[in-house]
């Protein structure tokens, strides 16, 4: 025995095993999804090796940890108030919905918590595409009280995605007015395709704006909308086969910038 203890941890999503003197210290931790062994000193290679030996599968790197890149830095000097990446879907609604329920008498429920609700169904879709080279931010706030509901970024490019509650409702778009049910028309295509425009200045990159249904009944589309893209909530996955148009390195740079609060303040 060398004394060496292994510890399994969670960062982030992603598990780490992280190699520790008797006195607590750690000297070395192991990525399983990047098959990296990251060293603080090369003196106690072997020692390390043997005790992650039960837990390593197949080949992997060795060595001391990569040099953070210019995005990495980035993340690492925001003050956590100006961090976004913690947000949850909907995030400003359930800060909303603590702050004023609203009250219990209602006969309809609050239209805060279907549209609550609807995010959270896209939110977690989305999340779930986490990790495979996309970033995926919610409730990013623009001034003047609007908001983007989920920022995707990744290889097939950026996408504000804004969601719709529509269960059971029949929906009508008619670009750039939308019908729901028996509701009124509403020129929200123009809306998002705004909210698209401030955030590709913001992030001096073209940002795609999508609308995403949750539950529509029937969906009528007479003429394709210029430049939006209109998915059902079961259909935000097929975001991610679009054609690769971000390298690696854009889409952490561009994640870096865009969960950062004060890249959103002047547009």
């Amino acid at each position: 025995m060398n004394g060496l203890r292994v510890i399994p941890t969670w960062r982030h999503g992603r598990e780490r095993l992280y190699v520790c003197l008797p006195d607590g210290r750690n000297i070395a931790w192991y990525d399983r999804e990047a098959a990296r062994v990251n060293l603080l000193g090369e003196d106690r290679e072997d020692e390390v090796l043997r005790a992650l030996g039960p837990y390593i599968t197949g080949p992997v790197t060795v060595g001391p940890p990569p040099v953070p890149t210019p995005a990495e830095l980035a993340r690492l000097s925001l003050h956590p108030d100006d961090d976004l990446a913690p947000n949850r879907p909907g995030e400003a609604l359930v800060v909303a919905l603590d702050r004023d329920p609203g009250p219990t008498h209602r006969l309809r429920p609050d239209p805060r918590r279907r549209a609550l609700a609807a995010e959270q169904t896209v939110g977690d879709a989305l999340d779930r595409l986490d990790g495979a080279g996309w970033h995926i931010l919610h409730s990013v706030p623009l001034p003047g009280g609007d908001r983007i509901h989920h920022l995707l970024i990744g290889p097939g490019g950026v996408y504000a995605v804004h969601t719709l509650h529509a269960r059971k409702q029949r929906v009508r778009i008619a670009d750039p007015m939308i019908t729901l049910g028996r509701r009124d028309p509403h020129p929200l295509l123009h809306r998002l395709r705004t909210d698209a425009d401030r955030a590709s200045h913001a992030l001096t990159a073209e940002v795609r704006p999508v609308l995403v249904l949750v539950d529509p009944a029937a969906l009528s589309i007479p003429a394709t909308p210029r430049e939006v893209h209109v998915l059902r909530a079961t259909e935000v996955e097929g975001l991610t086969r679009r054609g690769d148009v971000l390298k690696p390195a854009d889409v952490e740079a561009l994640h870096a910038t865009a969960r950062d609060r004060n890249t959103w303040a002047r547009v």
